[in-house]
Order: structure tokens, then C-alpha cells, then sequence
């Protein structure tokens, strides 16, 4: 999916190489999971997944859902896409049982952190291959 390798190339600009984060597009399967995409004239311009966390680690728990691939194409960012995506990612959570939403962004997203906590996330420990990571930063929301 041609969003899913722009947003590999903003992490290679940022921070110099891609996501570290093993994801198998299967973890996004309902029930366990879901991806939106976002369209405008046809065209996908925004997308976002979450994918179960049913084991109690670091600082998740379980019945955490982690947001995983949330971007918006350039052309079409400051428009609130950001936040519809992460608004259904919540809502399909939630109706999957799931009580947190969980994510990873780095200090080199301003604009990922400014939406995340202006949207009632706040910040946790780091988790899994974040854990250590000095420039990551973890958020969860109860939902």
C-alpha cells in the first residue's frame, strides 16, 4: 500500500531507517485487530490500525489495543483526518472489547504528539521493542 510506504519514508527522513516494530498485516484482522483507510476523491489519503495486546507486559495490559501505521498523506494534512482515523480506530476498539489504546510515536513527530494528547492520551512507560528506545515515546487512553 503506496500510504503505508510513504510513512516508512518519513520514518527513513527523521530518524534515518524505517519502523523496527514486527507487524504482520494479519494482526490487523478483526477480531483482533482492524485497519481503516481514509479516502477523498477515491484516492486513499489517510490510514491507521490497532492490533490486540492480550498479554500483560512492560507497561501494557491486556485487552490494550496498539495503534499501529496512523498517517496522512501530506497533501492533505491540517484537514482533521488525523484525528477521524484515530476517532474510528477507537470506536472499532472498543466495540472489539478492547479498554486501552496503546501507541508508540517518536520525539521527532511534534505533530503525532500534539494530536495524541490532545486527545486524552497521555504518557506510559515504554513497551516492547520501544522499551529502551531514548527517542520513542508511549501514550495509552482508557476507552
Amino acid at each position: 500500500m503506496k500510504l503505508i510506504a510513504d510513512l516508512q519514508q518519513v520514518y527513513v527522513t527523521r530518524y534515518g531507517d524505517g519502523d523496527v516494530t514486527p507487524v504482520d498485516p494479519a494482526e490487523f484482522a478483526a477480531p483482533l485487530g482492524h485497519f481503516a483507510v481514509g479516502y477523498v476523491d477515491d484516492e486513499p489519503v489517510a490510514c491507521g490500525g490497532w492490533r490486540a495486546h492480550d498479554v500483560a507486559t512492560d507497561s501494557l495490559r491486556t485487552g490494550d489495543a496498539e495503534i499501529k501505521r496512523m498517517y496522512v498523506a501530506d497533501a492533505m494534512r491540517g484537514r482533521g483526518l488525523a484525528r477521524v482515523v484515530l476517532a474510528s480506530l477507537e470506536t472499532a476498539a472498543r466495540a472489539a472489547g478492547r479498554k486501552r489504546m496503546v501507541l508508540e510515536t517518536g520525539l521527532r513527530q511534534p505533530e503525532a504528539i500534539r494530536l495524541y494528547e490532545t486527545s486524552g492520551y497521555a504518557r506510559i512507560d515504554n513497551f516492547g521493542v520501544y522499551r529502551h528506545h531514548p527517542e520513542s515515546l508511549c501514550f495509552a487512553k482508557e476507552i
